[in-house]
């Protein structure tokens, strides 16, 4: 959605279609018992650009490169309201979104983690309780 915004690959009638066919796709999840969370690792241009230098520097992360990436940062304002559109039309009270600013990787993953924590408190999952007979299945394994 956010290419097809920017680059104007679809009608705004289509993206706005769209949000609404996330937002119901979404709701019909929930409503299944999957627990939706999203998360927007935000940085900055800035931040960005040293992170593309570093993967081109790095023969480790080179793999991570896309050269495409280094002429869509002309695009960058397009893509921040493109994004902030996306997540204000698609965080609802069953799948909101949570922006994490993402400059700093400790504080991402600190962030990313409490509210991953919180939210599987809330959902306190459980092991199954199967139906076993356990004496029985003990003896079956001694023979």
């Amino acid at each position: 959605m956010l290419i097809a915004r920017v680059h104007s690959l679809a009608a705004p009638a289509v993206i706005e279609r769209r949000y609404d066919q996330i937002n119901d796709f979404e709701k019909q999840l929930v409503k299944d018992g999957t627990t939706v969370v999203k998360f927007c690792l935000d940085i900055s241009l800035v931040e960005q650009r040293k992170r593309l230098a570093d993967r081109l520097k790095a023969p480790d992360k080179q793999w991570k490169f896309n050269p495409h990436d280094i002429e869509e940062r002309a695009y960058w304002d397009d893509y921040m309201s493109a994004y902030g559109l996306a997540i204000t039309r698609c965080s609802t009270r069953w799948a909101p979104w949570y922006v994490i600013p993402a400059n700093d990787k400790v504080y991402r993953n600190w962030a990313v983690t409490m509210i991953l924590a919180e939210t599987l408190q809330e959902m306190s999952p459980q092991y199954p309780h199967p139906k076993l007979d356990i004496p029985r299945l003990l003896s079956r394994l001694k023979a």
